[in-house]
């Protein structure tokens, strides 16, 4: 953001319990996400980020995963209803990616399900507003459920010493937490919820922080659990982060509203796995999902690898173009990437030229034209 612009704070865009930490530790950059702040970069450059988040541990505010809160007898029915991935076999104490899709089978979410119990389930969402989705389908379908935003802060630890710091902090039960699995550890006596994920490739933790005790005031709580844990990690060369975007990339990992839309099907993002066309229960967009299954996509999402001098982050989406001039897609999220020493971006292709391995060309805002390959997701190591 230029120093001459400034982000007008109102109600509209809510701090977190952390901000003030946050702005202690010199953030540089915000964006918005579900109304709610998330720092977007501190004093280090992205690629200095990168190297230590892929070294270290990192704190993030990512307070803006808001939680939408389904609970009731018919919770289950109605969480089952919103994705086309089966939930039957999910345990309390599971995380589970679930594609959200509208009636024409489009993306409108990518969350994670958390089942804290048979009757209650927080679905950690991206920058979409699945709260007022979620509630127009129970009073639709008269379900016996309770919907509401609980005042959850998730606070990600990450990088490869995450657990030695958490284990510090919450004690040894840590290491038993299993990827895309939480366990309810305690923190001055309230109970928290600690999940092992997070938005990067590496390893790490997610705190769904929330204060059930009325007396207590949450950015006073939430602070003092940031001090906690940036004090256990000072000896772990502990930084304040946020999602490194070539960490972010190589991963394969995308951002909805950017990478895809409601107007991508959650086969052209490569979620296959978690749309069977054999699955019995009925979900939303069902069957314009069945329709694209058996009439086939016509572009999925791919990584590329370009040539050429250095480039920032994208701001704008890169043209990709076949050696004879046609558009076969566009990368909307790229960066210089230190690991592989070449460009790297994300990009939907257009059938006929997906293929990995595949030669393409990318046009640079100023028009300048670079020799590219397609590659899979994650990129390789």
């Amino acid at each position: 953001m230029s120093k001459n612009i400034k982000l007008n704070m109102s109600r509209r865009i809510r701090r977190t319990p952390y901000t003030n930490r946050v702005e202690e530790h010199g953030v540089s950059d915000f964006t918005v996400v579900n109304h709610m702040l998330l720092p977007k970069g501190f004093k280090n450059s992205v690629e200095e980020d990168y190297w230590h988040l892929s070294k270290n541990v990192q704190m993030w505010d990512v307070s803006c995963q808001r939680q939408v809160q389904i609970s009731g007898p018919d919770a289950f029915k109605l969480v089952q209803k919103l994705t086309p991935r089966s939930l039957k076999d999910m345990e309390t104490g599971k995380c589970f990616y679930i594609p959200m899709l509208n009636e024409n089978a489009g993306m409108i979410n990518d969350p994670v399900l958390l089942k804290l119990d048979d009757d209650m389930f927080w679905i950690s969402i991206a920058d979409s507003d699945i709260l007022l989705w979620a509630k127009g389908y129970a009073l639709g379908l008269n379900l016996n459920v309770n919907i509401i935003e609980p005042d959850v802060y998730p606070l990600a630890i990450q990088g490869p010493k995450a657990e030695q710091l958490m284990v510090s902090v919450f004690g040894e039960e840590i290491k038993k937490i299993k990827f895309f699995n939480f366990r309810v550890v305690d923190f001055l006596g309230t109970k928290q919820v600690v999940a092992r994920s997070g938005y990067s490739k590496q390893d790490g933790f997610e705190i769904y922080f929330k204060v059930h005790e009325d007396h207590f005031n949450i950015t006073e709580m939430g602070e003092k659990l940031w001090d906690t844990l940036w004090d256990a990690g000072k000896n772990l060369n502990i930084s304040p982060g946020c999602p490194n975007l070539i960490d972010r990339i190589e991963g394969g990992l995308m951002s909805y509203g950017n990478d895809f839309t409601r107007e991508n099907n959650p086969l052209e993002c490569n979620l296959d796995k978690y749309c069977k066309s054999d699955n019995s229960h009925d979900f939303i967009g069902k069957t314009a999902l069945s329709k694209i299954q058996n009439h086939g996509i016509k572009q999925k999402m791919r990584g590329i690898i370009f040539n050429g001098s250095a480039t920032k982050a994208t701001s704008q989406p890169l043209k990709v173009l076949t050696e004879d001039g046609v558009e076969i897609g566009q990368i909307t999220s790229g960066i210089y990437s230190p690991r592989i020493k070449k460009n790297i971006g994300l990009s939907m292709i257009l059938k006929d030229y997906w293929n990995l391995g595949q030669s393409v060309i990318v046009q640079m805002l100023d028009g300048e034209k670079r020799n590219g390959t397609i590659t899979s997701l994650p990129f390789p190591d």
